[in-house]
């Protein structure tokens, strides 16, 4: 059976990674941690390893309800333990009665050190509160390094993770139709927007789909993509079911502001 044609092309790659990882572990017999994966390269690792039945794997992303968390894969005789996916978890602190710090600003700063998305994952903002996760081989890097987030000059404080901000994770759940599944369709569906509008957001690179920016319009959507539109949210296809008498796609989608 070819794994690949259950995944788009641009996933490749990754499958591929994922293939080694397992191999190395079946191999060396010793355990391997990943950076932090987001859902969708989550959903293609549990599909490429499944149950295998000498390497078993877990996710961890520093809290119950994360979205991007660090795979252990590991022999069949070992147990994983939170501490083996080394997580770490910062309290931003800063002149709060002046300044107000969005998710993007503090995403931008840290990517601004050099390092790769894969090394912070998710980023907590409950009113004033601001938190990440990182992983802990760039614990010390970003202590030294990370001094301002935007106009702000911010400490750092690592904090237990059990003092993480608890996560929302509902969907609010909508039925649509939509006359095709090509990315611009979907998004005047899902957001309320005039094709236009969401052919704009597209082609200026303000749109994702599984957390990769798609810059074409005609892109093909399916079940399970998450799909954010800057400035609209972030809508998730639950269900793709069938056609209408008219010949439109029924949907079941979650929406989050």
């Amino acid at each position: 059976m070819n794994i690949y044609q259950h995944f788009r092309p641009e996933e490749r790659e990754f499958i591929d990674q994922v293939i080694n990882w397992k191999e190395y572990v079946e191999q060396s017999y010793a355990p391997k941690l990943t950076d932090f994966l987001d859902p969708r390269e989550q959903q293609i690792l549990a599909t490429v390893i499944g149950k295998h039945p000498e390497v078993k794997w877990e996710l961890f992303g520093g809290a119950p309800g994360t979205e991007r968390k660090r795979a252990y894969l590991f022999p069949d005789y070992m147990e994983a333990q939170n501490e083996d996916f080394q997580v770490k978890l910062f309290g931003i602190e800063y002149a709060k009665k002046f300044i107000n710090i969005e998710h993007r600003q503090v995403l931008g700063s840290l990517m601004s050190l050099g390092l790769k998305r894969g090394k912070f994952g998710d980023i907590l903002i409950d009113g004033d509160t601001v938190q990440f996760f990182a992983a802990a081989e760039i614990a010390d890097y970003i202590r030294l390094q990370l001094e301002s987030i935007g106009r702000a000059s911010i400490n750092l404080t690592e904090m237990p993770l059990e003092k993480a901000i608890a996560m929302d994770e509902e969907w609010n759940e909508m039925n649509t139709t939509v006359s095709s599944l090509r990315l611009d369709t979907v998004i005047s569906a899902l957001f309320n927007l005039s094709r236009q509008k969401s052919q704009l957001l597209i082609q200026h690179g303000h749109v994702k789909v599984n957390w990769t920016a798609i810059e074409n319009p005609a892109f093909e959507c399916g079940e399970g993509d998450v799909i954010s539109a800057r400035g609209y949210g972030r809508a998730k296809i639950i269900t793709i079911e069938g056609k209408t008498k008219k010949d439109k796609y029924r949907v079941i989608a979650g929406r989050k502001k």
